[in-house]
């Protein structure tokens, strides 16, 4: 009986490792990659219509840079592979940053008018803190850093900003197809993904980090405490984009456990529910920066979002893992 019963889950676990492989490549065909082309497209389009106007409050500069923000937030969830090589996710994002180390960073290289951006090689070795779209915001809607130095300098730092933007973006496409796609499809034969659980496991921490990270910063910073509300911690408060952040990121650390739960209908028709009682809260909140952190009244609706975002997190962690069959009991943002 012992040897009838080694032979029958000898069977099984092939078909098991072939779901898993399975459920790999469909996600890195229709999550992954799709979105890390769209990071590359709208960047190089910024960087283009950056090429042609100094005028950096053109509406088509300031749309081209929206547009690849929201690209951004959509794969900010994958932390890992490419996006980690050469610390390639902080140029991009270098958010939060508690000791303001982008606007020093930008007020010492627009007043010194340092060289560094006349080559992209250069520019490319330049401090995180003056490079990607956080770095962007400053010189789009930052009043005290447009006023610094020269016309001329801000444009062509702009202008190397994006060129950088585009090239980081590009790189991690590319590393990512075929190269990295393959390396998590061939798991359990590389040093990387010692089983095909384990590149399943990747893509489900993912997720998680996705929520975690909006529930616990892109929202939490702003709302400190109830006696101490930090407003001015929001992401992206300049260009307004604190809740679009919040929102676009949610929806695309959903759209990872969505697709990693494909073919379950309870653990859609749950996500339906979550995904319903998340976009009514949103729809509640009055400010696109979570300005009513300081009002009690408003700040129960930021509160609420939070709580929309957690309740994600948790059927996550406890509903699809176990669908899933991958370890729990790890922090999503640990780096295990």
């Amino acid at each position: 009986m012992k040897k009838l019963c080694t032979f029958f889950i000898a069977l099984m676990l092939p078909v098991s490792a072939s779901a898993d492989r399975a459920l790999v490549d469909r996600v890195i065909s229709n999550h992954v990659i799709p979105r890390f082309q769209t990071l590359a497209q709208t960047t190089a389009q910024l960087a283009e219509t950056a090429a042609q106007t100094c005028d950096l409050s053109n509406g088509q500069v300031v749309s081209d840079y929206h547009a690849a923000f929201d690209a951004w937030i959509g794969v900010s969830h994958l932390r890992f592979g490419p996006t980690e090589i050469e610390d390639r996710a902080f140029a991009l994002a270098f958010w939060p940053d508690p000791r303001s180390k982008t606007p020093k960073a930008l007020r010492a290289m627009i007043t010194e008018e340092d060289p560094v951006i006349q080559l992209p090689e250069n520019y490319a070795e330049a401090s995180i803190a003056v490079r990607g779209f956080y770095a962007m915001e400053y010189i789009l809607f930052d009043e005290p850093t447009q006023a610094l130095g020269h016309p001329e300098y801000q444009c062509a730092l702009f202008q190397a900003m994006t060129q950088d933007t585009a090239a980081l973006s590009q790189a991690i496409l590319d590393d990512w197809q075929p190269d990295y796609a393959a390396l998590m499809l061939a798991a359990g034969q590389n040093d990387r993904y010692q089983t095909e659980k384990e590149a399943v496991q990747e893509l489900f921490k993912a997720s998680l980090t996705g929520f975690q990270f909006t529930k616990d910063t892109r929202i939490g910073r702003p709302l400190g405490s109830f006696d101490n509300p930090r407003p001015k911690r929001a992401e992206a408060r300049r260009s307004g984009r604190s809740l679009r952040n919040a929102v676009l990121a949610t929806e695309a650390a959903l759209d990872l456990a969505r697709q990693l739960g494909e073919g379950d209908e309870v653990i859609q028709s749950r996500y339906d529910e979550l995904e319903h009682y998340f976009t009514t809260a949103t729809a509640k909140l009055e400010s696109p920066v979570f300005a009513g952190v300081s009002d009690p009244q408003s700040r129960v609706k930021i509160e609420v979002v939070q709580q929309a975002v957690d309740r994600l997190l948790e059927f996550t962690l406890n509903g699809l893992g176990p669908y899933l069959g991958v370890a729990e009991g790890f922090n999503a943002l640990d780096g295990d």
